[in-house]
């Protein structure tokens, strides 16, 4: 009886270690793009393609993109760009997926597939009467233009995962807060919101990356007065040569927004994007 006690702390043992080694390796893997990107950006173009890990680090790229172009408007523009677009996917998002959780209307599927086909749809299939229709009435090149257009690729996955998030909600608990006098507006802000946050705050962050990382809309859609990051790093790329290094620049600071604001909101993160994936 001891020894097979003792063997079942040895295979315990093992498998613990057998999980955390793959899940190493596996983070290794998945972090090494980054980290060979990093490196890129401390290498001279002479140095990109004869060495790997032996080089000499050097500031010249992070110099060329940080001080002699405008590498920060561009920058803060997308900021603004995206960060609108998530507030009003966030202020319109929340009130439609709390509609298509808690009414029964005609073809209330058909509408919420209409909304999530548009997730699905190619990004080029649109950009050309959006493009003309924004010429047309103004909105070429300019912040609101693609703040609104953005909303074709944050808005249906933040009104679906919180839609879910609705649905779990009893209904019960609205009546017992209508009960105890609170209007429905209150009941919406001060009961239900807590309820949802952790789905919130995962899709809004999914949101905001997808919008930071767009590329075919403000490719079409925006001019010389408007560009993201995603298309200032074009710039680094000429007919005859590809400034590698300054491209892994633009790219490692274009990353750090996401990161910092994924590790700070973590706990909610996990909790969003893993709530009901277990149910019963």
């Amino acid at each position: 009886m001891e020894k097979k006690k003792n063997n079942k702390k040895i295979y315990m043992a093992l498998g613990a270690v057998g999980r955390n080694l793959g899940l190493t390796l596996f983070g290794l893997f998945a972090l090494f793009p980054l980290v060979w990107m990093v490196l890129c950006a401390f290498k001279s173009d002479a140095q990109m393609y004869n060495t790997v890990f032996r080089f000499t680090p050097t500031l010249d790229n992070f110099y060329a993109v940080l001080v002699r172009t405008d590498y920060f408007k561009a920058f803060f523009q997308n900021l603004v760009v995206a960060g609108g677009a998530v507030i009003i996917t966030v202020i319109a998002g929340v009130p439609c997926a709390y509609a298509l959780a808690r009414y029964d209307f005609k073809k209330k599927e058909d509408v919420a597939f209409q909304i999530l086909s548009f997730k699905f749809a190619p990004e080029i299939m649109v950009i050309l009467p959006i493009f003309l229709i924004f010429q047309k009435i103004g909105l070429y090149d300019s912040y609101f233009g693609l703040i609104w257009v953005y909303q074709l690729i944050t808005m249906p996955l933040l009104i679906w995962v919180v839609r879910g998030y609705f649905e779990d909600i009893s209904v019960e608990v609205e009546q017992a807060a209508q009960l105890d006098g609170y209007a429905w507006y209150e009941v919406f802000l001060k009961t239900l919101l807590p309820l949802i946050k952790p789905g919130l705050v995962a899709s809004g962050l999914l949101a905001f990356i997808f919008a930071w990382n767009s590329f075919t809309f403000p490719l079409i859609l925006s001019g010389f007065k408007i560009q993201t990051i995603t298309i200032t790093a074009l710039r680094y790329i000429s007919s005859d040569t590809v400034h590698y290094g300054q491209v892994a620049v633009a790219s490692t600071i274009a990353v750090l927004p996401e990161v910092i604001v994924a590790l700070f909101i973590q706990k909610h993160l996990v909790r969003g994007l893993s709530f009901g994936a277990v149910k019963g």
